[in-house]
């Protein structure tokens, strides 16, 4: 599958910027050509992630710096802490050495410090947790709601350096539904929902890009359609 950038890696931090410009609010994305029409087209969502590198991730930086990307979270209020955690040895396709669900949410330094036992080069760490979105829950409704989020810290020798293309670490935060209501009409209210969605998506990146010490950043969705392109397009259709 093509996988679009939002923003090109192993760069500069600062010059991270393809698509579109560092946003601070909705006024930016795409200078593209402005749709047309309201009624929103019935669209396969796509799996969103972001992918973070960092000038170094030897074994000692593993659990500190998947630390600080954790710590610029916007943890659910319904949901707060890391609900699992698993540790992966060598590749996804061996058996885990660990996996704990915490109920309810474990403090993410206790998390880490569990996995730091645990450290290898060779090992996936993979954190669960969950952020407050709107979701749509009618034909002109939607509900504050926890939506699961993966954070996954690959060490450099795991399954065949996977890292260089999935990211030192990587945030799975799962299908693109909240950031698009491709299947709502964009009422005023819904709009506003959708907006503060993407607002939080922008600010976490944001946080992550100015406090985490990254050399580079991808943010990209498993689609042949560019994300800031749907983006844009989808804000064009407001009544």
């Amino acid at each position: 599958m093509a996988k679009h950038q939002i923003a090109a890696a192993m760069g500069p931090a600062s010059n991270v910027v393809a698509d579109m410009e560092r946003p601070t609010s909705l006024g930016w994305i795409y200078n593209g050509q402005r749709g047309s029409g309201n009624a929103p087209k019935k669209t396969m969502a796509d799996a969103l992630f972001l992918n973070l590198w960092f000038p170094r991730f030897a074994e000692e930086d593993m659990m500190p710096r998947t630390l600080s990307v954790l710590r610029q979270f916007p943890f659910s209020a319904q949901h707060p802490g890391i609900s699992y955690l698993g540790v992966h040895p060598v590749s996804w396709s061996e058996p885990t050495v660990l996996e704990r669900r915490f109920h309810p949410g474990l403090d993410i330094d206790e998390a880490a410090a569990i996995a730091a036992e645990f450290i290898h080069d060779d090992y996936a760490y993979l954190f669960e947790t969950h952020w407050d979105l709107w979701l749509p829950s009618g034909e002109d409704e939607s509900a504050l709601a926890p939506v699961q989020v993966k954070v996954i810290a690959h060490g450099t020798e795991f399954e065949e350096r996977i890292y260089q293309q999935a990211g030192h670490v990587q945030v799975d935060f799962g299908v693109d539904t909240p950031f698009l209501y491709e299947e709502q009409e964009l009422t005023s209210t819904i709009e506003n929902r959708f907006r503060a969605n993407v607002q939080r998506l922008i600010a976490f990146t944001a946080a992550v890009e100015n406090n985490c010490s990254i050399s580079g950043r991808v943010l990209w969705s498993e689609s042949d359609e560019n994300l800031a392109r749907k983006l844009i397009a989808r804000l064009q259709r407001v009544h």
